[in-house]
């Protein structure tokens, strides 16, 4: 089978097209025909080796050899204690401890993966699985997020940031995004009361407050963040630099225990929610953005558009 491999940590360009065996399911596992699969911050991360903790998978060099975690296709066979598909099932869900979604074919553990309903797309279903139930458990879960009150979600127009401001809508808050100049009508069309450009204003300086600050990209430190916070506030860091997750992580509990104002970092669980997200789907209240679509032999190009910074909302591979 055709798949997207890497040997060595890098740019897009240690990226290659290569014929690989096609993969058997063990007994808990599905061997899906990929159909569609997305591009998340986390597959940038793996490819180039940083921060730091990736190596976790591979210290000098990557363990897993094809990136690719979201992943939607079809039952091509199950293992034998597989109970829940049959072959021409078509499903979806996130990989990401295994990944290899960059390829025409890959096994999934079966709790890894969900039905997918007639009424969305292949490219639809492998846009949802990480970026939306991060997204979900960032402002529902850890965020606490409450009618009425305001949030700020710092890189509002990326992948899970365009989910998170729609779930923040959804759930009744006033809600601001903050993103590049190129992405402010983007967060206005799917519900941004306000827009920020971070190239132009500070949203730590500006004056204004917010109940729940979630946070994709940490730009700003900590403190900078926490000054924008309202009394009784919240800060959830979802992604950022090795130092940005450390200082929260041992400083954070800390900074919660003086002023009332709560700093932390979300620990997502995978494909949590998913049916829940998928009536939200069916009922057109939470849509994935699809910025582009590339053809699997396009990986590198996929990914060094997404690594640029471009992608208004998500990046999806073809197959």
């Amino acid at each position: 089978m055709k798949a997207i491999v890497y040997t060595q940590y890098g740019s897009p360009d240690v990226l290659q097209a290569t014929e690989v065996e096609k993969p058997v399911p063990a007994d808990n596992e599905v061997l899906v025909r990929v159909r569609a699969v997305s591009l998340n911050a986390s597959d940038w991360e793996f490819l180039t080796g940083s921060p730091a903790y990736v190596r976790m998978w591979g210290l000098l060099r990557p363990r897993l050899r094809i990136l690719g975690s979201d992943i939607a296709g079809q039952v091509e066979a199950i293992g034998k204690g597989v109970r829940r598909f049959r072959p021409g099932d078509e499903v979806y869900g996130d990989i990401l401890e295994r990944k290899g979604g960059f390829a025409e074919y890959v096994c999934a553990p079966e709790k890894a993966l969900t039905l997918k309903p007639k009424s969305m797309t292949f490219e639809q279903a492998a846009a949802i699985p990480q970026a939306a139930t991060i997204a979900l458990q960032s402002v529902r879960d850890k965020g606490d997020l409450r009618p009425g009150q305001r949030v700020l979600i710092n890189g509002a127009g990326g992948g899970g940031g365009t989910f998170a401001v729609q779930f923040a809508r959804l759930f009744g808050a006033e809600v601001t995004g903050v993103d590049s100049a190129l992405k402010l009508d983007l967060m206005r069309s799917i519900g941004a009361h306000h827009v920020i450009d971070y190239t132009r204003e500070d949203f730590t300086r500006n004056g204004h407050q917010y109940d729940l600050i979630v946070d994709f990209v940490a730009r700003r430190s900590m403190l900078e963040c926490r000054r924008a916070l309202s009394a009784g506030g919240k800060y959830v860091l979802v992604g950022g630099s090795v130092r940005r997750l450390l200082h929260v992580l041992f400083m954070g509990p800390a900074l919660s225990l003086s002023g009332g104002k709560k700093m932390g970092i979300l620990a997502a669980i995978p494909n949590k929610d998913l049916m829940y997200v998928q009536e939200l789907f069916e009922t057109r209240e939470v849509v994935p953005v699809i910025d582009r679509c590339f053809p699997l032999e396009e990986v590198p190009e996929a990914l060094r558009y997404l690594g640029a910074g471009l992608a208004k909302g998500k990046v999806v591979i073809t197959v």
